[in-house]
C-alpha cells in the first residue's frame, strides 16, 4: 500500500472518499499508478525508492484516486463522449492523460513524471 487514509486525507482535504471506500479506491489508484511506471515501483519495492520519489508516488496515488472517485462512472464507460438531446459531454483533452489504458488528469502524470519512474527509454 503506497497511501494511507489519513495520508490521502491530509493531500486531498476537500475530497468526499470515505474510509469505507478507500481501499478499494486505493487498490484501482496504485495498480494504475504502477502502469503509468511500468511496474518500476513494484520491481524495486516502495521502501527502495528516495523520500522524494514517495512523496510524490503518495501525492500522485492521491490525486489519481480522487480523480478516479470523481470520474469513476466515465472512467468505467465505453463510451468516449455522448450526446443526448443537443447536450453532449467528453473529456477535455487538454486536461488529461491516457497511457497505456490508463486515463487520468495531466496533473497526476505530471506529478509521476518528476519521480524519473514514467521514463520509457532503456535503462543501464
Amino acid at each position: 500500500m503506497y497511501l494511507t487514509f489519513s495520508e490521502f486525507q491530509a493531500l486531498c482535504p476537500d475530497s468526499t472518499v470515505t474510509a469505507e471506500q478507500f481501499p478499494a479506491l486505493e487498490g484501482r489508484a496504485e495498480a494504475d499508478i504502477d502502469t503509468l511506471t511500468f511496474n518500476r515501483i513494484t520491481a524495486q519495492g516502495f521502501d527502495a525508492l528516495t523520500g522524494f520519489q514517495k512523496d510524490r508516488v503518495r501525492r500522485s496515488v492521491a490525486l489519481h484516486l480522487s480523480f478516479v472517485a470523481d470520474n469513476q462512472e466515465l472512467l468505467d464507460s465505453p463510451l468516449s463522449a455522448y450526446s443526448i438531446s443537443g447536450v453532449s459531454m467528453s473529456f477535455d483533452r487538454s486536461k488529461i492523460v491516457t497511457v497505456g489504458g490508463v486515463t487520468t488528469s495531466a496533473q497526476v502524470y505530471s506529478c509521476l513524471m518528476q519521480t524519473g519512474l514514467c521514463y520509457r527509454g532503456l535503462s543501464g
